[in-house]
């Protein structure tokens, strides 16, 4: 098992989470985020400037079998991108053990 994390633009959920449904991935958690990024400068809007260094994200955790990784990953890489800085990232790390709490399964049955 796997789990990813991902942080992404908050306008791009809505297609994220779409796109995770159609692949069958229907668990995760999500939660409002705020970072600092690399980004030193502000961006000029009708000549006002506003600061990119405090960025609003989605933040993103999923835990799937290991058939599911790749296509998970693939998923959010095609919805999320937007070819901008502040596009964001996606982790992806070992899960040990995964139990459902409900009926006490564990492995891959708690997750599916």
């Amino acid at each position: 098992m796997k789990k990813i994390e991902a942080i992404i633009r908050k306008s791009k959920f809505d297609e994220v989470k779409t796109a995770l449904h159609q692949i069958e991935v229907n668990f995760f958690t999500y939660w409002d985020v705020t970072g600092v990024g690399n980004e030193k400068e502000g961006h000029v809007y009708r000549g006002v400037t506003y600061s990119t260094s405090d960025i609003q994200r989605r933040y993103l955790s999923i835990v799937v079998s290991d058939p599911y990784l790749e296509r998970t990953v693939e998923a959010i890489l095609k919805t999320a991108y937007t070819g901008m800085v502040g596009d964001g990232k996606i982790f992806v790390s070992e899960i040990q053990e995964t139990y459902r709490i409900r009926t006490k399964e564990s492995g891959t049955d708690a997750v599916n």
